[in-house]
């Protein structure tokens, strides 16, 4: 049997003079595996076609459509609206990241510049020839580093942390995770020396204070947890020297 759901859903335009952050209640009828991205879509189409949100490719893959949901961070397209017993939704923009409109925000900002803080790319002296062959590495640290590269960047974890909502310039989970893929790569030639510039401070490695809502969050299920303690064993010991 069907049942009504409520979704309130936050409105506001930064770049209006007149706009005021508000809810709007919406009523919709729930349908069996039905998502709060089906709820939303519904919702710009027959109801408020003025409602702003981030999606691409609906199937948990892009992580454009990261919203607050009952004030956790939560991919809308991976959501049940099942799982609310009291039929009762609302949605908000995730903090930490710049505000577009309603309940969209500019990841990708955030997460250009920290791909280039932490000089996301492999550093290497050798030229390249990509005529021949890629320098062979043993298939379980291939696994190992790339698992790392399944991050969606959805800015879940990024909107999880308490440190980087107190500390603006804390680099998040996925910073660290990034760092930690280059530091365990054969091909990157950088020294622990290196990667402690880039990280090994309070607004880096040593700033977390390990409450890894980060991790409880992830929708991909990244070992968060293990890589942030990886790096800051790794930092340590170099910073004992």
């Amino acid at each position: 049997m069907s049942r009504k759901l409520t979704i309130k859903a936050f409105k506001y335009n930064p770049l209006s003079k007149i706009s005021k952050p508000h809810f709007v209640t919406y009523e919709l009828e729930e349908t069996p595996f039905m998502t709060v991205f089906v709820c939303l879509t519904l919702i710009r189409e027959k109801m408020d076609a003025d409602l702003s949100f981030d999606f691409v490719c609906r199937a948990g893959i892009c992580g454009s459509c990261a919203m607050m949901i009952n004030g956790v961070p939560k991919l809308a397209c991976k959501t049940l609206t099942k799982d609310y017993e009291d039929g009762v939704i609302e949605l908000m923009p995730m903090p930490a990241f710049r505000h577009i409109k309603d309940l969209s925000v500019n990841t990708g900002e955030w997460f250009e510049d920290m791909c280039k803080r932490v000089e996301s790319w492999v550093h290497n002296e050798k030229e390249t020839d990509i005529s021949a062959l890629e320098e062979r590495i043993e298939p379980e640290v291939a696994d190992e580093t790339f698992e790392l590269d399944r991050c969606i960047e959805c800015g879940i974890c990024v909107a999880s942390c308490a440190t980087k909502l107190m500390r603006p310039n804390f680099i998040g989970a996925t910073g660290l995770l990034r760092t930690a893929r280059y530091l365990q790569d054969p091909h990157d030639h950088r020294s622990i020396e290196d990667f402690y510039e880039l990280v090994g401070d309070d607004d880096g490695v040593f700033g977390c204070m390990s409450l890894l809502a980060c991790e409880d969050n992830c929708p991909k299920n990244l070992p968060l947890q293990s890589k942030i303690a990886y790096m800051r064993r790794q930092l340590v010991a170099q910073k004992n020297k």
